[in-house]
């Protein structure tokens, strides 16, 4: 680092400029602390880029720095977006949004510094009480007719990161033009723009009065109550994970009529450290240990944690042998979505212009049994604000009946279009009363899909690289792979290359033909001649580069899938060495 003397110039040419009086004492204070510092690392993170919308929005480290989040980064950013807004509705008498927030350290703070700077830039800003989840915030943008909305959230990352989440009029996340547009507004604003001083006769409170009619709604998405009645006091253990989820989805649960609810109770402590966990995210095995302490002490039917916004839902359950067991998030997606279209075509629910959606990187079995079905399914990129474009694109002509992708996230009902946590637990408890009243566990239904629709194991390697150093390590990884693409993959002959990027796929004989997709993206795919499939692509949110892999197995009997099971590992452990990933 200290070799790069032109990017710490540029670093300290550009933090100098934040000693000035627009900055408030503790922050010019920890510039200066950087500047003089002999180890210019900090700095260099500090300041070497300005936070950019990626596919979640504005996401990073909070502190000093344009690299980080801050009032000023949390300000400039949302003076560019009210620029943007009184442009785009420049017709219009008044322009309203929505201000919500998450747990975690500053975001209150930084949630109202937003509303605000919209508020002193003449736009209406309905600001939630208190914490709430994130597709609450998505749905009042809808509800209240809004013309743009603000999370101020970072979802599942560690405590030392916040974000900022910038959605439109649909409840969705921005996409283009939108997106490019909010970021070359901010572009222009410097510190002295910003109008931090709000006015309060723009500012209106918002809480239980969107609640009620939220929850009233998502209780509509409930398609077997008769199996909720008969098992109301199936034994549920959740835990919000010290985030917003606790809120309201233990008031959703008793709404749909579970009355056996036990919360974790330690992480029903809302605490943006996070103290009982070592990552607030229901992907990872060890943030469910306390949940499932008390499964086993009260032998409980399920185990559901949402993550800190409560917008993505982990599960657990019991196998064949009693014994507890992680329920992956592509297998979650893919018995929500089977039993969507499995329970509405028996009950005479299922249209033939339904739809389903899927990112591309989640589970193809969930393909098969839309095939089977006779309904439409959907790939798209990872982010739910393309399953939102999908949703859009059919409105009025299709019904969306559901949609989600391999990292936790699904979204069962269209009158919000970001994932939702709160739909989600509340679904997923109706399906394991919908088991129960079977004789059946989750695992037996899941076992039932494999059944019918073939075995798949996925599995998904994160390779960290952070910092400056990091992001571009990441991009050399992804010119390589486009350089020299693998003809094999664990022993499997590779028989198509997919690139987002050109909008390309190529075949084993060399044939091209193009991807039909809304714009590019910084994503490879390999489909072999077993089925095997992987997918990689560099986060939007955080320092690390994905690499997802499927592969597919013959099931004859549930006694199967433990060898299954073991022969999918192997492969994937010679796919990774295939790929240098071990």
């Amino acid at each position: 680092m200290a070799n790069n003397s032109e990017l710490i110039a540029q670093c300290e040419a550009k933090a100098r400029q934040w000693l000035s009086p627009s900055f408030d004492e503790e922050t010019r204070k920890a510039v200066e602390k950087m500047l003089q510092s002999d180890d210019k690392t900090d700095l260099v993170e500090s300041f070497y880029k300005d936070l950019e919308f990626g596919t979640g929005g504005l996401r990073g480290i909070m502190g000093a720095g344009s690299n980080r989040m801050n009032i000023y980064t949390v300000g400039m950013a949302t003076q560019g977006f009210a620029n943007y807004l009184k442009k785009c509705f420049a017709g219009r008498e008044s322009i309203s949004v929505v201000v919500c927030h998450d747990c975690r350290n500053n975001s209150r703070k930084f949630a109202e510094t937003v509303a605000d700077i919209f508020s002193a830039n003449g736009i209406k800003a309905y600001i939630f009480d208190d914490m709430r989840p994130t597709p609450e915030c998505s749905f009042a943008i809808r509800e209240l007719k809004c013309q743009a909305g603000v999370n101020i959230t970072a979802s599942h990352n560690p405590k030392e990161y916040n974000g900022y989440k910038a959605y439109w009029e649909d409840g969705a996340q921005v996409l283009a033009p939108h997106d490019t547009g909010i970021i070359d507004e901010v572009a222009k604003v410097r510190v002295e723009d910003v109008k931090f001083k709000g006015n309060q006769a723009l500012i209106q409170t918002i809480g239980e009065d969107i609640d009620k009619v939220y929850l009233d709604r998502i209780h509509t998405l409930s398609i077997d109550p008769e199996a909720i009645r008969h098992q109301h006091d199936l034994k549920i253990v959740y835990t919000p994970l010290h985030g917003t989820g606790m809120m309201l989805i233990p008031r959703s649960l008793k709404l749909w009529g579970f009355d056996n609810v036990h919360c974790v109770k330690e992480q029903m402590v809302r605490d943006g450290n996070f103290p009982t966990v070592v990552s607030p995210n229901p992907e990872y095995a060890e943030a469910l240990t306390l949940a499932l302490r008390d499964a086993k002490a009260l032998d409980a039917d399920i185990v559901m944690a949402s993550d800190p916004d409560a917008d993505r839902v982990g599960m657990a359950c019991k196998n064949d042998k009693g014994e507890w067991v992680l329920i992956n998030g592509n297998q979650t997606c893919l018995i929500f979505l089977y039993y969507i279209i499995t329970n509405r075509k028996n009950k005479g629910l299922l249209n033939p212009s339904d739809f389903i959606v899927k990112t591309i990187v989640t589970t193809e079995v969930i393909r098969k049994v839309a095939e089977k079905a006779g309904i439409e399914m959907r790939d798209c990129y990872t982010g739910f604000k393309w399953i939102a474009r999908e949703i859009r694109l059919s409105e009025g002509k299709q019904q969306y009946i559901g949609g989600g992708e391999e990292s936790y996230g699904f979204l069962a009902e269209d009158f919000v279009r970001d994932k939702d946590a709160v739909s989600a637990v509340s679904l997923l408890a109706e399906i394991c009363a919908w088991a129960k009243d079977q004789g059946k566990t989750l695992y037996d239904v899941l076992m039932g899909i494999y059944l019918e629709y073939g075995f798949s194991k996925e599995f998904t390697v994160n390779v960290v690289r952070p910092g400056k150093t990091g992001a571009d390590e990441i991009q050399q990884m992804m010119a390589d792979f486009r350089a020299n693409p693998p003809k094999e993959l664990g022993g499997s002959k590779v028989v198509v290359w997919k690139d987002y990027a050109k909008l390309e796929q190529t075949d084993a004989e060399g044939k091209v033909s193009k991807l039909d997709m809304p714009t590019t993206s910084n994503v490879l795919q390999w489909f072999c001649d077993d089925d095997t499939k992987v997918s990689v692509r560099p986060s939007g949110t955080e320092p690390k580069i994905k690499f997802y892999i499927e592969v597919k197995g013959d099931m004859k009997s549930a006694a199967d899938y433990e060898r299954l099971n073991d022969e999918a590992a192997k492969k994937i452990e010679a796919i990774k060495k295939s790929l240098h990933l071990d």
